[in-house]
């Protein structure tokens, strides 16, 4: 299927590792022009020498998107650079546990702040460049916890269900600007975040880290955890010319852990 993204602009936050990193790639397979974004230069650096060591183009902003003036440095660096923004990639931020019993509220605003607000203040700021060509897509990355909350993911979960209210909300507002708006939630993936909380625990338990993560997958219907290229596939077609009637939609990409309906 030809995507139809050769020479669209793309911002990616988070983009120097995991999901993000590889939906960068991705993106730039297809001849997108792709600006990464995260905090910390050197895992930045290595994503853009691998995208022009395969022929693409990528620039780095290492900026703090926690904070109004990160997104604002993030999206102004792209349109310097690129001359605007077509497509926005919502991928930045993590968020800390803790048991609800316990919890400070303030792990609740971290996760927030970093994650859901990021996300806003993006799309607000690129949505006046995709109007101006009656086209964009802007993709958040979610996760299963917005729908199945538990007792140690609350930060996590209330930062998740926000952004697929969010997602929503946004596409009414500019479905009529030819922007398509929607979330992909991914179940647990093989990042290196995730394998370092999965290794925290596997030395706890005195268990090998990859064991574990087979018997975690293993209790999925699909019989495994996800691969981060996987994930950066669909978010691929979710970014292109044929995907052009999916507007507020959320797409679980979990194994068939989800067990509510729709």
């Amino acid at each position: 299927m030809e995507l139809g993204l050769a020479g669209k602009r793309a911002i990616v936050t988070g983009g120097s590792r995991g999901i993000g990193r590889c939906c960068a790639l991705a993106l730039a397979r297809e001849g997108v022009r792709v600006c990464v974004t995260a905090r910390n230069r050197d895992p930045l650096d290595r994503t853009v020498e691998e995208i022009h060591a395969k022929g693409g183009e990528c620039h780095a902003v290492a900026t703090d998107l926690g904070t109004p003036e990160g997104c604002k440095q993030a999206v102004d660096e792209t349109v310097t650079r690129f001359g605007g923004v077509d497509i926005l990639i919502n991928n930045v931020g993590a968020a800390r546990g803790g048991d609800i019993l316990s919890l400070p509220t303030e792990q609740i605003d971290e996760a927030l702040g970093l994650k859901t607000y990021s996300y806003l203040r993006m799309a607000q700021r690129v949505i006046p460049y995709m109007r101006e060509n009656h086209w964009g897509r802007i993709i958040n990355i979610g996760g299963g916890a917005g729908s199945s909350p538990d007792r140690k993911n609350i930060p996590l979960s209330l930062a998740n269900v926000a952004i697929l209210n969010m997602t929503r909300a946004l596409s009414d507002a500019v479905s009529g600007d030819g922007i398509l708006v929607n979330t992909v939630c991914p179940g647990l993936t093989n990042t290196e975040r995730a394998r370092s909380i999965q290794e925290a625990r596997a030395d706890t338990e005195g268990r090998d880290v990859e064991d574990l993560l087979k018997e975690i997958g293993g209790k999925l219907p699909a019989g495994r955890i996800a691969e981060p290229e996987e994930i950066a596939h669909v978010v691929s077609f979710l970014a292109s010319e044929p995907c052009s009637y999916m507007f507020g939609s959320s797409i679980y990409m979990d194994g068939g852990e989800r067990r509510c309906t729709p």
